[in-house]
């Protein structure tokens, strides 16, 4: 089968992305450590291209002569990944899983011990634990290091490169330096969607896939997911309260509290020193998406009012809850790249190629979900919106390239949908029936588009579904594909 290049790269004939042939990243180990239970943690770092069109050998040429894309002009950059081994296995002898983490902009687990869906698997492989480009000790993107481009131009274009497609290419060169035979890998959530590219475009380092609550839309443009995503995070909304009647009023009283400090001139300030908006409290709805953590919008609402000074004011438990939600000091990826993963060359996403914040627009149809709404908004999920880029310090700097991304209308693909209808590696899928974040309706259209890929449907959990019960959810998977 003949596939053309339509990647952000060059095309090179041959190769389908227009990606560089695979040869091993420049691989050192790093530090072994032992943890209280036994468990095994060895530290590795690989030195990967910039831009995959280029061999590692051309990139360390630009690194040399300072005219790569990256800060400084590099042409390279460093992934991290954790390897970690069952106390059983303590030198390593078990077959290599893969684990792709959700996101974007998330760096990969950091085990304290070994214990849920890790343990499970480390009874079978040793675990790799990727930071993914641009995240955690992998070469970072914040907008200290980015001050190293020389404007936003620049900055837009090193960040098209961080997307999926570019993080299977440094899969497989990691693979191929680790010396390992086809792999089995995990994606949680966005680490989904880079499995579907990974069967796109890299399927041959692949001996079986195991998905949770990742299952992107190939085709379409970002629109349909935030339209289908807002429905189920207003569904949840109502069901939260089906369950927790009471907390509608403290919701509205905490609300009425922000707008009166506003009026008057006197916001609440966060712990960072930022004003408080109801824009930004409506990030709480962040604590629906799953079954850990959806209780813990009770106690933030039914705590947000502290009482004991006379007038009612707002707690400082509730400004924490606030912060914790709002911040991207750890990951600014996750706002910079969101509507990114979605994002895709026009012929694919109904003639329209920039996601042109498709969240703000879609949350427009929604009047209850205005700030403004009376008397108070539904709270609003994986929404990123322009204002974040002037309220959330972390942010302000990286305002220009997110326009830039948002506007970006020549993005390349990030699919193959003929690979996918073809695929021959054994893949196992749990889709959550009323995941507010990855739509259900979405992910079944996908699997009945990638052969051999088996689909187990539950509503028993939502997103956090690794979290709530990952030893389960991965033996069930494992058995679906016969392992």
């Amino acid at each position: 089968m003949t596939r053309t290049g339509t990647g952000d790269a060059a095309f090179v004939p041959g190769d389908p992305r227009g990606f560089a042939p695979v040869g091993p990243a420049a691989h050192r180990e790093g530090e072994r450590t032992v943890l209280f239970d036994g468990t095994v943690a060895v530290d590795h770092w690989f030195t990967v291209p910039v831009d995959h069109a280029l061999t590692l050998a051309e990139a360390l040429a630009q690194d040399a002569a300072g005219t790569g894309l990256g800060p400084g002009g590099r042409g390279t950059l460093e992934v991290f990944a954790r390897e970690v081994r069952h106390p059983e296995d303590p030198e390593g002898e078990r077959p290599w899983l893969l684990y792709l983490q959700g996101g974007p902009g998330s760096g990969g687990p950091r085990p304290a011990r070994l214990g849920g869906w890790q343990c499970e698997l480390a009874q079978h492989h040793r675990l790799l634990l990727l930071d993914q480009r641009g995240t955690a000790r992998s070469t970072p993107v914040t907008a200290a290091t980015l001050a190293g481009l020389p404007d936003d131009a620049a900055r837009a274009a090193y960040l098209t490169h961080l997307r999926a497609p570019q993080i299977v290419q440094d899969a497989e060169m990691i693979r191929v330096a680790l010396g390992a035979p086809p792999w089995t890998t995990l994606g949680q959530s966005f680490g989904g969607f880079c499995t579907l590219s990974y069967l796109s475009w890299r399927a041959e380092g692949l001996e079986r896939c195991l998905v949770t609550g990742g299952l992107a839309p190939l085709t379409g443009h970002a629109d349909r997911v935030y339209r289908a995503t807002t429905a189920r995070m207003h569904a949840r909304w109502q069901e939260f309260l089906e369950r927790h009647p009471q907390d509608a009023g403290h919701w509205a009283e905490a609300v009425a509290l922000i707008r009166a400090a506003q009026d008057d001139g006197d916001p609440y300030v966060l712990p960072d020193g930022t004003a408080l908006t109801v824009g930004r409290a409506q990030q709480l709805g962040m604590l629906l998406g799953g079954n850990t953590r959806v209780d813990g919008l009770h106690w933030v609402l039914a705590e947000a009012v502290d009482r004991s000074g006379g007038e009612p004011r707002l707690s400082p438990g509730f400004l924490a809850a606030v912060a914790a939600q709002t911040t991207r000091a750890v990951n600014p990826l996750y706002a910079v790249l969101h509507e990114a993963i979605y994002a895709q060359p026009a012929a694919l996403t109904d003639g329209r190629g920039a996601t042109a914040w498709s969240a703000q627009r879609v949350l427009a149809e929604h009047p209850d979900s205005s700030p403004a709404a009376d008397p108070a908004p539904v709270p609003t999920g994986e929404h990123v919106l322009p204002w974040a880029f002037e309220t959330e310090p972390e942010l302000r700097a990286l305002a220009g390239v997110a326009a830039l991304l948002a506007a970006k209308d020549d993005w390349g693909a990030l699919y193959d949908l003929d690979a996918l209808a073809a695929n021959e590696v054994p893949v196992a899928a749990a889709v959550y029936t009323d995941d507010v974040y990855v739509d259900r309706d979405l992910s079944l259209e996908t699997a009945a588009r990638v052969r051999g890929l088996q689909v187990w449907e539950t509503d028993a959990f939502h997103h956090d579904g690794l979290a709530d019960d990952g030893p389960g959810i991965v033996r069930r998977l494992r058995g679906m594909l016969g392992a």
